[in-house]
């Protein structure tokens, strides 16, 4: 079955991934989608400093919005909002050096954070892919710390004060590899047999799409949607999948089209009248399953997933610098 589900979607993302999948769609773009003025409007974009993170960031403050630049490196960080402040001629990008793998930073940025500011806009780009299993202080796998855990601790803080704005939005970077995966609650941080990378990367964004999912029926009054950005010529694609990108650098998308319908999703009136908790790709909700890779889950599985996530939540807060 997963060399079905592999070769399926190997195929399907040639035709639908690759720059010439983006140039396709966008003929039916709306471009007065992003006609935007969002100078009111504040946004949290997680791993910003580089990217389809710092594209993302780069359009959202030339279109004046407040930018929150959550990085983990601070000179990477200071250096992405130089070139986006001179770039937007917007002044208010500003950076917080959060790493998203550890749950003390995330709950210290939340705390901090939001007494000082408001946010209407959460976007959940940061993202690892670690090819060898590696643990965090905490005793997490690195991967499933970041992308899943991370994202989960995060989003869940803040939705409180999302709930305060008008029109608040979550949108979380997922990826079409998802679609190879079914949700393991068995194995969540990947400690049964031999270790890959990529895989324990495409499991933690099929639970990033459950969890958008979940939190959609959850909490009505905050639109959730999850999106695949295809394959993007990244400094992440490069370090973490030096052969994909050798053999597809000259298909791939460049970063300004991964970000495309992240933007579109963070700002557009039009992203908003589809139901909450969709995954899209440019700019159009598509199907979460590939026909028959048997990769559904039942509501009950999620459920328990996401109730594992807030029971590891609960045991890191009550001993926060205890391995688990």
């Amino acid at each position: 079955m997963s060399y079905y589900r592999n070769a399926i979607w190997f195929v399907k993302g040639l035709r639908e991934y690759t720059r010439s999948g983006y140039e396709a769609a966008a003929k039916h773009f709306i471009d007065s989608d992003l006609d935007l003025d969002v100078s009111s409007r504040s946004f949290v974009i997680t791993g910003a400093n580089s990217g389809i993170g710092k594209a993302t960031a780069l359009e959202i403050a030339k279109r004046g919005g407040t930018v929150h630049m959550v990085c983990r490196n601070k000179e990477r960080a200071d250096e992405a909002k130089k070139q986006i402040v001179e770039q937007s001629k917007n002044e208010n990008v500003h950076v917080h050096i959060v790493d998203m793998l550890s749950p003390r930073g995330l709950w210290e940025f939340v705390n901090n954070f939001t007494q000082n500011h408001s946010v209407h806009v959460l976007i959940n780009n940061a993202g690892c892919m670690v090819n060898q299993r590696e643990l965090t202080e905490n005793g997490l796998e690195k991967n499933f710390a970041t992308n899943t855990l991370g994202t989960f601790i995060l989003t869940t803080a803040l939705i409180p004060v999302l709930k305060k704005s008008q029109d608040p939005r979550v949108i979380t970077v997922s990826s079409g590899g998802m679609l190879v995966q079914k949700l393991n609650l068995d194995d969540l941080q990947f400690e049964k047999g031999t270790f890959d990378g990529t895989m324990a990367y495409a499991q933690n964004k099929r639970q990033q799409v459950i969890m958008t999912e979940v939190w959609a029926r959850q909490h009505k009054e905050i639109h959730f949607s999850s999106m695949h950005p295809g394959w993007a010529d990244t400094p992440a694609v490069r370090s973490s999948m030096p052969d994909f990108y050798a053999k597809m650098k000259d298909k791939l998308r460049t970063e300004a089209q991964g970000a495309d319908t992240v933007v579109w999703l963070a700002l557009a009136d039009a992203a908003v009248k589809h139901p909450s908790g969709l995954f899209f790709q440019d700019r159009t909700p598509v199907a979460t399953h590939l026909p028959l890779a048997f990769t559904r889950s039942s509501s009950s599985e999620e459920n328990e997933f996401m109730n594992m996530l807030e029971r590891l939540n609960t045991q890191l807060r009550q001993c926060p610098t205890s391995a688990l």
